[in-house]
């Protein structure tokens, strides 16, 4: 069986990976702060920081092809703390790319919408990136590295993402939901669109691009939608019909990192390969009918 390792195992979708990927792959998986137990996985816990450690993971497992995931996404993080998250979303992200190039193996790097400004969607692989915060211009620069030094990578440029976040991490909606159960009110943007994506597809997704992309691809989902009307859909779901969802435009809120109007993606491309993301009304029956028959 081929070993495929991948970086932030106990992230939210670096958790959804190892799920989907367990019956077909020899499964490794680097954690940084969370050690956790993950079914049909063996854990290494690293600093992807730290090259020799990364060499030596290399040396010991010998993987067929890696999925990086591992980065600090907080975009208002990010923006005050360039130097630091530099360090994990740019240059940990260059050495890994390096590594595989001299293993010439298969290497996903996780990218996402924040490369683009939102002014001209949606976007295609093709347009030109122009990020307005500091998080999508780590992207950036990552992308850009990461193919001058090895080509043969493929750069999968992720939107929003929900879904159910393992034992450790978080999902957006999780914060919503606990709002939403205590009654509280939800303050969320009418002018800001994504083309959204559960976990469990975003890995579908990686997996796929594993095997048949190279450059860069979106992985986005069918819809462009509001967070106000993507909140309405969740409470919905989840039974919470009398949610107190507020409609709030970006101008209203003063936010450290600036936010892009509108990154919704063309993923024609992908769907093309065989990527076939469900509706976002589908993923979240499909979600909460799984929380619901799961044992406690």
């Amino acid at each position: 069986m081929r070993k495929l390792l991948v970086t932030g195992a106990s992230g939210f979708l670096g958790w959804n990976i190892c799920r989907e990927a367990k019956n077909d792959w020899d499964l490794s998986g680097i954690v940084f702060s969370h050690p956790v137990k993950i079914s049909g996985a063996k854990i290494v816990q690293s600093d992807l920081r730290n090259f020799n450690e990364l060499k030596k993971i290399f040396q010991e497992i010998s993987p067929d092809a890696v999925i990086h995931t591992a980065a600090m996404t907080d975009l208002n993080y990010c923006q005050e703390n360039r130097s630091e998250t530099h360090n994990i979303n740019v240059d940990a992200s260059i050495t890994i790319a390096a590594l595989c190039s001299d293993y010439n193996i298969p290497y996903v790097f996780t990218s996402s919408d924040m490369v683009f400004n939102g002014l001209n969607p949606p976007y295609k692989e093709e347009d030109p990136v122009c990020p307005i915060n500091v998080y999508g211009e780590q992207k950036v620069r990552a992308e850009e590295a990461i193919l001058e030094n090895y080509p043969y990578a493929a750069i999968c440029r992720l939107p929003l993402m929900f879904g159910d976040p393992g034992p450790v991490a978080v999902s957006f909606i999780q914060p919503m939901m606990e709002v939403m159960k205590q009654g509280g009110e939800l303050k969320l943007f009418v002018d800001e669109f994504r083309t959204p994506i559960s976990g469990k597809i975003a890995a579908l997704g990686l997996l796929l691009a594993l095997e048949k992309v190279k450059g860069i691809i979106h992985l986005g989902g069918t819809e462009r939608i509001s967070r106000y009307d993507f909140g309405r859909l969740l409470a919905g779901a989840v039974g919470f019909s009398k949610a107190k969802l507020l409609r709030y435009q970006q101008k209203e809120m003063i936010m450290k990192a600036p936010r892009p109007p509108d990154v919704s993606f063309d993923s024609a491309r992908a769907f093309r390969l065989g990527f076939k993301p469900l509706s976002i009304k589908q993923e979240l029956k499909m979600l909460f009918n799984n929380v619901a028959s799961s044992p406690q």
